[in-house]
């Protein structure tokens, strides 16, 4: 018996919820960054090791490609946009719940320091963890949008390989 199996002419229920997310990632990002620059005039001390701090990083993570000036402003752009794409169309190919949501967090949280690069030519940050003196970089809600992203694809990934790895076990005994 041969099946077919139907074509998709345009985006299911995963890929809607997937975009959904992504835009909701964003739109948080932007208001609580809106909310940053507009009230953050100077740190707040949350707990010992949590500040409100407003910051600006020209570059990406922990800064590097600060110095780049205005050139570099625009290839990060249009790297950042490159990788958004990937991740649309990957998004609009899975079948993963999972793989879904963890590429959404991470289109989300890159259009979202995205539109602050391309408005401010910086991206705005303003979660301060530490410990002591010791100070992780300032960071926003798109910056761990990404991470746990990340995070999320390297688990579905580990995940996908799994069954395939015990399977083939279990077929060599």
């Amino acid at each position: 018996m041969i099946t077919v199996l139907p074509t998709r002419r345009g985006p299911g229920r995963l890929q809607a919820t997937a975009f959904g997310l992504a835009a909701t990632v964003a739109g948080l990002d932007q208001v609580a960054k809106t909310l940053a620059r507009s009230g953050l005039e100077t740190a707040i001390d949350l707990t010992p090791f949590l500040a409100l701090r407003l910051g600006f990083n020209p570059g990406v993570t922990f800064g590097l490609f600060a110095d780049s000036g205005p050139m570099g402003r625009w290839v990060l752009s249009g790297v950042t946009i490159l990788i958004i794409g990937a991740l649309l169309a990957w998004i609009w190919r899975t079948r993963s719940a999972m793989t879904g949501a963890a590429a959404s967090l991470v289109v989300g949280g890159a259009a979202g320091n995205l539109i602050d690069r391309l408005r401010f030519g910086a991206v705005t940050d303003f979660i301060d963890l530490h410990w002591g003196e010791a100070h992780w970089p300032t960071f926003n809600l798109a910056d761990a949008a990404i991470v746990c992203g990340v995070g999320l694809l390297l688990l579905a990934a580990r995940e996908s390989k799994a069954p395939a790895a015990s399977a083939n076990l279990k077929r060599a005994s």
